[in-house]
């Protein structure tokens, strides 16, 4: 069975992408948490950040991050980029997957133990 970001690359699903090159490919997040919430995925399905193995891709991801927060003119008050590795990292899809957050202040959410 195909993961649902696999589905979206292969326009089973259909969805508006806002950044697509070769290797990656951009959409709004369908639950946004922040004004600004755009999902980055590799075309290739890679299932977790520990599963890669192509740094290429990785450094592929975050320039398209850079682009991504320049055009929708967030790059100057700034944004996060956020990966998610695995059940206790909070991933929900088993495809790798980079949020790009901004468009108003960030609190950072995670406390110390």
């Amino acid at each position: 069975m195909q993961c649902i970001f696999c589905k979206i690359i292969n326009k089973e699903i259909p969805a508006k992408f806002i950044y697509e090159d070769e290797l990656v490919a951009a959409f709004n997040d369908l639950r946004p948490i922040a004004p600004v919430h755009v999902l980055i995925i590799p075309k290739e399905h890679v299932e977790t950040l520990d599963d890669l193995n192509k740094e290429k891709l990785a450094g592929r991801m975050i320039m398209a991050a850079q682009k991504i927060a320049r055009n929708l003119n967030i790059s100057e008050k700034g944004y996060k980029l956020l990966f998610r590795v695995k059940k206790h990292g909070g991933q929900e899809i088993n495809h790798l997957h980079l949020h790009l957050l901004g468009g108003a202040p960030l609190a950072e959410n995670i406390k110390p133990m």
